[in-house]
């Protein structure tokens, strides 16, 4: 294209604030008022975090008078709720996308300039709000995001961590974990919901008795009962027409604190009961290693879902007296396998509580739950021992086994006549464990994968009785993320450049990106768009250095792998290719062909994970021989952020060039981390997994490196044999032998590195990283001659922006309210 018949907007003009002093005005008024009303503090006596606090509740204000219309409206209506239910949720620092999406950030930079401080500063001090860990939390705040923007009902539950994951250090390279305490000093977007207490029963036993109808009526008494205290969090749409809200369960005992116990100096007698009500909400995931960490692990399933579902049979008995309207008001989705009890306890409390028949009862359940799979690790498929289950929840495991019964006799039986087989496959009870993913497919009305590829094997892989004997139920919805947050919000600069070029409406309809395929090859426009990578690039450049101290040259590659560690993820493929470059250039240090890179890690491993933390280690090994060797000190530096979070993924996703995609194919269910990078203009190397697929499919396959095996190719390899590529492959074998020797060794004597190696050839190289090495380094070559072209890499960057508008959160959830939820949308304004 010339430059003459460019359209990409060759001057910007200069912002007006036409028709803003007001509300600008108004904000500045309200920072004053809550740093003196709320905080005792002027402008003079006010810290850094005093004016976060005071900044945050002005705009509050402002968010509450739209929760308090939204939610006057749904009520006066009596609309049609959507539940989700979730164990993670990472909405990340709220202050900056509250106010965009209000429509008053302008307004609010304004405001704070005319106090003498910086917006960008301000929203710097806001920690992350510790809900979640990875990917699973990340979608469920865009799919938040998306639900308000789209002007439909709901409410999100979760759990009310005090102490989130974890907050991780690297110290001599290997990851400590410490507690992260985000609530230490106060959040002010939480507003508690103490009206709303839940009383949640634990162990204890059920004692049959009848009524006077001469009816069986079993009673679960004794045991112990904990308190589940509600914090509502407000969730805003992009324009602010709706404003839904996340409900979060912090438990506390319910038991007075015995007093006398304590004066008589028996202080952990005292407390015992306190501190083990309490850590159920204190961390995400205990460690399940032990007894008591599943224990602990099911209670906080359970306790979040009780609650939960306790609170939505409070709100709709409000208005209803009878369960006739019960599946017409309400849709609950369970948001992967682990708040499957639900649909248990909603039968509980049907049945006993409210003396609901059977069928009629488990029909309500069968209408109202729907269950989206986000893995196919089995590890993540949620099995609980008879005998714990049992312990803790002895009514709930009675239930079980009637709904097993009544499946195996009813449904499996008339489709398998006489086949014990079948029923032996599809027994939600087995081998003295409780199959919690069974009964999340046979207790909803639908069953969703997260990738059309995720999905086929979910049908034809993991549940293929099921897909049999329930074909209507499955489904595809493939995942998105929120262009609000993931691209105007983290990346104003090329947000800014793309209005300037086809306008604002791709802010809510991401498809309008195709529009900047036709200034793919402008030469103006490809000039601007790396100017704004590179000052992103600088500034995480920076910000490597503060964390660090780390100088990167930011005319580098950027070449990211940010997400969590797993070994089927293959962060130790990256490695491998790593020392694989390195030995190339320590064999030839002239090679001006190879292409300086900044190698950027981040990632959490978990806790009780030993080999993921291996990996971390080996990494941080190998940054540091390569990091200080003056023959590649210009060419390659390796970085390993630590503690990842949505603050710091909104930090690094902008400046990436290089986004990978590397898991074991098969082994991803979608991924979200790969759409994010791509909308911000990074192309992709990947595997065909998960949603990499789809993105091929979209931005095409000149425009993405694609390597590695096929899932159905790896299905079919029979007897897989890594120590034949190690004899095959002499780069290969010098590059194990050398990790495997006393090179990397420490002076504790440790080396993390031999780990890998062994994993990968006497442990059996469980995710093919040795099947794929060749392929991967044959895709990595043709990244370096890529890049090595600026204009045919901006092309193709430029084009992953354009084309991946298929992957927003919004046509997700249109395609849930559509097709299972059938939610209708409620505009309050």
């Amino acid at each position: 294209m010339s430059e003459d018949n460019c359209k990409c907007g060759k001057t910007g003009k200069s912002r007006k604030w036409t028709g803003m002093h007001a509300v600008a005005g108004d904000l500045k008024n309200a920072i004053t008022r809550h740093l003196q009303c709320s905080l005792a503090r002027d402008h003079v006596s006010a810290v850094a975090h005093d004016w976060w606090i005071a900044t945050a509740l002005a705009v509050r204000d402002r968010l509450l008078e739209e929760l308090i219309r939204t939610q006057k409206v749904h009520h006066e209506n009596d609309v049609r709720r959507m539940y989700y239910m979730s164990l993670e949720y990472l909405p990340g620092a709220m202050l900056r996308n509250t106010a965009q999406a209000l429509g008053i950030l302008d307004d609010l930079e304004i405001a704070l300039q005319s106090l003498g401080q910086d917006l960008d500063a301000i929203v710097a001090i806001e920690s992350d709000m510790g809900l979640g860990n990875g990917g699973l939390g990340r979608l469920a705040s865009c799919f938040q995001d998306s639900l308000a923007t789209l002007d439909y009902p709901a409410v999100a539950y979760g759990i009310h961590y005090e102490f989130g994951l974890f907050r991780q250090e690297l110290i001599d390279g290997k990851q400590v974990e410490r507690p992260d305490n985000w609530i230490i000093f106060g959040n002010p977007w939480r507003i508690c919901r103490p009206e709303n207490i839940q009383n949640v029963q634990l162990y204890g036993r059920v004692e049959n008795s009848y009524d006077e109808g001469g009816h069986w009526r079993p009673h679960w008494v004794e045991g112990k009962i904990v308190q589940g205290v509600p914090w509502d969090i407000p969730i805003v749409g992009y324009g602010a027409s709706t404003v839904n809200f996340m409900r979060l369960w912090e438990a506390r005992t319910a038991s007075e604190f015995e007093l006398d116990v304590f004066n008589r100096g028996e202080y952990l007698d005292a407390v015992q009961k306190q501190s083990e009500s309490e850590a159920i909400s204190k961390i995400l995931y205990p460690d399940d290693s032990t007894c008591k960490g599943k224990e602990l692990r099911l209670t906080q399933q359970y306790f979040f879902v009780s609650c939960s579902i306790k609170d939505i049979l409070r709100r709709y008995t409000k208005k209803n007296k009878t369960f006739d309207k019960f599946a017409e008001k309400i849709t609950i989705q369970l948001n992967d396998t682990h708040p499957t009890i639900a649909i248990v306890e909603l039968m509980r409390l049907l049945l006993d509580s409210y003396n609901v028949p059977w069928d009629d009862a488990w029909t309500l359940c069968r209408s109202v739950f729907s269950y989206t799979n986000h893995t196919l690790l089995p590890e993540a498929l949620e099995e609980w021992s008879v005998d714990l289950f049992a312990k803790m929840l002895p009514r709930h495991y009675q239930l079980i086994c009637e709904v097993n019964r009544r499946f195996l006799e009813d449904e499996v039986e008339k489709k398998w006549p006489g086949d014990s087989g079948k029923k032996d496959a599809l027994s939600i009870v087995h081998g003295g464990k409780i199959r919690m993913s069974y009964l999340a497919v046979i207790g909803s009305h639908s069953v969703n994968g997260v990738a059309e590829m995720h999905s086929e094997l979910l049908k034809n892989s993991l549940f293929p009785l099921f897909n049999e004997l329930y074909p209507e139920k499955f489904k595809n919805v493939t995942n998105g993320i929120t262009p609000r947050q993931w691209l105007r919000s983290c990346n104003p600069g090329l947000s800014k450049l793309v209005d300037r070029t086809i306008g604002t409406e791709w802010t809510k309809d991401l498809s309008k990106l195709r529009k900047l395929e036709s200034v793919a090859e402008c030469p103006i426009f490809q000039e601007k768009f790396r100017e704004i990578k590179l000052a992103n690039k600088i500034r995480l450049a920076r910000r490597i250095f503060s964390l660090c101290g780390i100088q990167v040259n930011p005319y580098s590659l950027f070449d990211v792998q940010a997400k969590r560690l797993h070994e089927y993820k293959r962060q130790h493929l990256n490695l491998l290719h790593i020392l694989y470059l390195y030995r190339k250039i320590l064999d030839n240090p002239t090679d001006s062909t190879v292409v300086p890179r900044t190698f950027i890690f981040a990632a959490k491993a978990a806790p009780g994970y030993y080999m993921a933390k291996r990996i971390i280690h080996a990494i941080n090994i190998v940054a540091g021989e390569i990091n200080d060797s003056n023959a590649a000190r210009d060419m390659i530096k390796i970085v390993f952020l630590p503690n990842y979070s949505v603050s710091l993924a909104s930090e690094i996703i902008p400046a990436a060039d290089l986004s990978e995609q590397i898991s074991t194919a098969g082994k991803e269910a979608s991924g979200t981390g790969n759409m994010k990078f791509a909308l911000n203009g990074a192309c992709t190397i990947g595997t065909l997994d998960g949603a990499n697929v789809e993105i091929l499919e979209e931005v095409g396959s000149e425009n993405i490196f694609i390597f590695g095996r096929t899932e159905m190719e790896l299905r079919t390899i029979k007897n897989y044999n890594p120590y034949a590529h190690y004899h095959s492959n002499s780069e290969l074998r010098e590059i194990l032998d050398w990790i495997g020797s006393d090179y990397f060794r420490q002076k504790d004597g440790d080396n993390p590195l031999c780990d890998v190696r062994n994993s990968l050839l006497d442990g059996g190289d469980p995710f093919f990283v040795l099947e794929d090495f060749d392929d991967y380094i044959r895709a990595q070559a043709a990244v370096n001659n890529t890049f090595n072209e600026k204009e045919e890499w901006t092309k193709k960057a430029i084009l992953n922006v354009a084309r991946i508008g298929k992957f927003s959160s919004d046509r997700a959830i249109e395609e849930y309210a559509t097709s299972i939820w059938h939610l209708n949308k409620v505009r309050t304004k």
